[in-house]
């Protein structure tokens, strides 16, 4: 029976944070559509950041968004066609000082797919290989803690708040001197369901005994749909947090409601604004990611769920008062169908 438990369907089945999308957010079905009826509009979302394409909530480019911070919010990073030449791609990458290990990533794209970690020329080449759609190399940031931070802000207000905030814990483990990588990762149910990336990332060294104390990051990235533990820590929605968010929102134009994905030094250094990095900006397609720590409950969930979508409503409505349009049925559909294209070819290729 304990075997049968641990068999990554039933992992999933007791653990919310792991059930499809869909079911989570069906029952909040008939809110959503309250609040289009209200829009008059399925894509109210779409105006609630007007300088961003579709408001942030699909097809926006990444690229498009770096551009609209100041370029020291944001590591160095340079986008390429799919197909680009490799000599003219390291061309582009000595020329703007960017050295490895280096974070490639699609530019328009979600749920980590297609990012990854580079180490050297080769692994680059591979990468470009095998990249289908348009992409961004951007410089690593070493800053070991990573955070995602909710902000709004209603338009004409010069003032904003944090309405929550998510720590991320990338899959690491620790040796003992007496299990293997692969023992070290089947005691951890979460890094179960994570093992087709792992045994490719790491063949190998599967079974390498890990010296006690020694801590080996399996999977680097600050993705859920990646294993990384998120845990809430909206309790850090401090005075100074957030007046030093509200100085970085403010450079961002029009933004009023995502987001901020920051790699830090220190909980200190960040409240001070300084040794950071925003590693993206997520629109009004965001989740408010801190309901996945694991002691919350579906119902938990649900309510903050609510909460930001009556917060981004107020938010679009505002806006489209204002003159900014929300995206058609039909429009949205097309964006929707673009974004399965991408979303199939990402999905199709082994990371």
């Amino acid at each position: 029976m304990k075997k049968l438990l641990r068999h990554p369907f039933f992992i999933r089945l007791r653990h919310w944070e792991y059930w499809p999308s869909a079911v989570v957010y069906a029952p909040l079905g008939p809110y959503w559509a309250w609040l289009s009826l209200k829009a008059r509009s399925l894509y109210f979302l779409t105006a609630a950041n007007p300088t961003i394409k579709n408001g942030g909530f699909i097809m926006e480019s990444k690229m498009d968004v770096y551009n609209l911070l100041p370029k020291s919010f944001y590591p160095e990073t340079l986008l390429f066609n799919a197909g680009a030449p490799l000599s003219s791609i390291l061309q582009s990458i000595h020329q703007n000082s960017i050295a490895f290990p280096l974070i490639a990533k699609p530019d328009i794209g979600e749920r980590g797919l297609g990012v990854k970690k580079i180490d050297n020329e080769e692994a680059l080449k591979d990468y470009v290989s095998n990249m289908p759609v348009p992409f961004l190399i951007q410089g690593f940031v070493p800053y070991e803690k990573e955070v995602g931070i909710f902000y709004c802000k209603p338009p004409g207000s010069a003032q904003g708040y944090i309405s929550g905030i998510v720590n991320k814990e990338p899959v690491t483990v620790t040796g003992d001197g007496i299990s293997t990588l692969t023992e070290l990762v089947y005691n951890n149910s979460r890094y179960i369901l994570q093992w087709q990336q792992i045994k490719t990332l790491f063949a190998g060294q599967l079974d390498t005994i890990i010296e006690n104390g020694k801590t080996v990051t399996l999977v680097p990235y600050g993705n859920h749909s990646r294993g990384s533990k998120f845990t809430d820590e909206s309790f850090r929605a401090s005075t100074n947090l957030t007046a030093t968010m509200n100085r970085i929102c403010n450079q961002v134009p029009e933004f009023y409601y995502g987001r901020l994905d920051i790699r830090f030094k220190s909980w200190e250094a960040l409240e001070r604004g300084e040794d950071f990095s925003i590693i993206e900006v997520n629109g009004s397609g965001s989740e408010p990611t801190h309901i996945y720590d694991p002691k919350h409950s579906i119902f938990f969930a649900w309510r903050e769920i609510i909460k930001h979508w009556k917060v981004l409503y107020s938010i679009s409505k505002a806006n489209n008062k204002k003159g900014v349009r929300y995206i058609t049925l039909a429009e949205g559909r097309q964006e929707r169908m673009s974004f399965k294209a991408i979303d199939a070819l990402l999905s199709a290729r082994t990371w």
